[in-house]
């Protein structure tokens, strides 16, 4: 019987490594030694039971946490943080899950160039029963402006566009730009200063006239948002640029973009140009590179980085890696030209901007761009007039910036700078904490990430 017992002791010690799923059945082939008479039997298979229980128990709690393909991987304390308090991201994940607030999502940290926390939860496939994978894929929506920000400040090192810059100098139909604004006849009723329009979502536009701008629209304002160009105003409710059509391209459809008045004067308001804006500095890239902006992309930045998951058309032997959200598939919505990516590869991102500009002996960027990228470079417009901002924030290019972390309550350094996406992604840089953070998810859930930075904040420990 003992010759019996230890044939499987060792086999179901040998399969600690093995899914719970296939250990338990085995555990239960030891249940009756617990009954024979002789004590060295039993007690041999209590110790095995408790043994065996806690390697699985171990590795179902550690089955979240993954190891890093490309960055080194570090003990929390080896660069002043807490393992315990890290393991609150889990807990706070895991609070939403079971609340039904997400599905999943996937969570990175690293600090001092190491990564202490990188861990998936939940599911990225509810209907399948799949569990989230570390390199899942994610639609990026406006986290992907950030790139955008790095390619263009690769051709202002260069000295191949300056921020100063006129549009029109790359794109001609953007020479004669006009600027919505109300009127107030007088001696007319109030009703008389809407015009009805038809259309779904218009609604009543407020009488108003089209004058020239007086200060041409520039790379810079393209970068800040300071534009008006499509930023949800006037402009773009008076003249709408018709949807991008099945066989546009950036060289078709940009020149169109032109044609609609602008919100405001460039430079005077902060306004979000939710695609339009960095579409156009998009095209202004490919024209001056003479390179389509989806290679430019892939050469200069995705390739550099180890940035293997991160597409503007997902492979067909990648497509099972998208995440698919109950009820609501984003992949579908992304057949246009946004960035699709996983976690580790925006962690590579944003180490090379804390890097000043370079990652895996690769300079993509000068440590100068990277401060100019990273600076407010709107005075108060974005703390004092935007939707999106508040006091103690500035704006970069591509980025917001934590200018006051006591005022802004983000729980992040000062000078610390990112951008997050609709969908729900978002990542950011802290040169002051020395560390950059991913969460990925595609269910916005503002709380969650605030949360999730809140954790972060809390586990440094000097």
């Amino acid at each position: 019987m003992r010759k019996y017992f230890s044939g499987w002791l060792f086999l179901v010690v040998g399969m600690f490594g093995a899914a719970p799923s296939i250990v338990l059945p085995s555990l239960m082939r030891l249940l009756p030694f617990l009954s024979v008479r002789r004590a060295s039997y039993r007690m041999d298979a209590l110790l095995t039971l408790v043994l065996v229980c806690g390697l699985v128990i171990s590795q179902v709690s550690a089955q979240s946490m993954h190891t890093p393909t490309e960055m080194p991987q570090a003990k929390a304390e080896s660069v002043g943080m807490s393992t315990e308090g890290l393991k609150r991201i889990d807990e706070i994940m895991q609070g939403h899950i079971d609340a039904g607030t997400i599905q999943g999502a996937i969570t990175a940290v690293a600090r001092r160039g190491k990564v202490v926390h990188f861990s998936t939860h939940g599911e990225m496939d509810v209907q399948k029963g799949r569990a989230m994978e570390p390199d899942a894929i994610f639609i990026m929506a406006s986290s992907a402006k950030p790139v955008v920000g790095v390619a263009a400040m690769m051709l202002i090192e260069e000295g191949l566009i300056s921020p100063s810059d006129p549009v029109s100098k790359y794109i001609p139909e953007f020479a004669d730009m006009s600027v919505a604004v109300l009127t107030q006849p007088a001696g007319r009723k109030a009703s008389k200063l809407v015009i009805k329009t038809k259309g779904k979502g218009k609604g009543d536009i407020p009488a108003h006239r089209v004058v020239p701008v007086d200060t041409p629209m520039t790379v810079h304002h393209l970068l800040t948002h300071t534009s008006g160009l499509m930023s949800g105003g006037l402009g773009a409710r008076v003249g709408p640029v018709a949807r991008r059509k099945a066989d546009d391209t950036r060289a078709t459809y940009t020149p169109r973009l032109a044609k609609t008045p602008l919100d405001f004067q460039p430079g005077r308001q902060w306004s979000y140009s939710a695609g339009a804006g960095l579409h156009v500095m998009a095209r202004i890239i490919e024209i001056v590179s003479e390179t389509p902006f989806e290679e430019f992309v892939q050469k200069r930045i995705f390739d550099p980085l180890e940035m293997k998951n991160s597409y503007y058309r997902v492979p067909r032997d990648k497509e099972s890696k998208r995440v698919v959200i109950k009820g609501f598939d984003f992949s579908k919505k992304n057949e246009g030209w946004g960035i699709l990516s996983a976690a580790e590869d925006y962690l590579h991102f944003e180490q090379m901007l804390l890097n000043g500009g370079q990652l895996f002996g690769r300079r993509l960027l000068s440590p100068a761009s990277v401060k100019m990228m990273s600076s407010n470079q709107v005075d108060d417009l974005y703390a004092s007039g935007s939707k999106k901002g508040q006091k103690g924030m500035g704006f970069g290019y591509t980025v917001s910036v934590t200018l006051e972390p006591d005022i802004v309550g983000d729980d992040r350094g000062k000078g610390a700078f990112g951008w997050g996406g609709a969908a729900g992604t978002m990542s950011w840089t802290d040169p002051e904490n020395e560390l950059v953070a991913v969460i990925m998810l595609q269910q916005p859930r503002g709380s969650m990430r605030r949360d999730f930075a809140k954790a972060i904040r809390q586990a440094i420990i000097d």
